[in-house]
């Protein structure tokens, strides 16, 4: 780094020889090298996707409706991305905390088995599909 500091210098006061016209070209030139470089960039910052939590499915999305006075009974439904109902579930007697990791990612483990489902449904393979899916992973 010292290095570079001291030709950095060296080159500075050798500049007070250059023509205004060399000078100049000198800039035009270093400031072209440098958009290009910042341009040359963008399209690879462009492409990155956003990072998302693990609990969060590409294939839907599930929600939880709960009351206050009834701490343990919750309606949850999960939805596609088409905003389709795929699968609902009334719950009593189990506290559900939604904002605990594990939690979320026991639902999204059900919603993927409830796409998955669906699609076999309309492929037209016709599984035996588990009632009280919530229930039964939150025991």
């Amino acid at each position: 780094m010292f290095i570079f500091i001291k030709t950095l210098i060296i080159n500075l006061k050798s500049l007070s020889d250059m023509t205004f016209k060399t000078i100049s070209c000198l800039l035009l030139t270093l400031l072209s090298l440098i958009s290009i470089g910042l341009f040359a960039q963008l399209p690879f910052q462009q492409e990155r996707r956003p990072r998302f939590p693990g609990w969060v499915s590409e294939k839907g999305y599930w929600v939880i409706e709960s009351n206050i006075k009834s701490p343990l009974d919750h309606v949850v439904r999960f939805y596609d991305n088409d905003n389709n109902i795929l699968y609902k579930e009334t719950l009593s007697g189990i506290k559900l905390n939604p904002e605990k990791r594990k939690v979320k990612m026991k639902l999204k483990k059900i919603l993927e088995s409830a796409v998955l489902a669906k699609e076999n449904k309309k492929d037209g393979f016709s599984r035996h599909h588990e009632t009280a899916l919530v229930k039964s992973a939150f025991k």
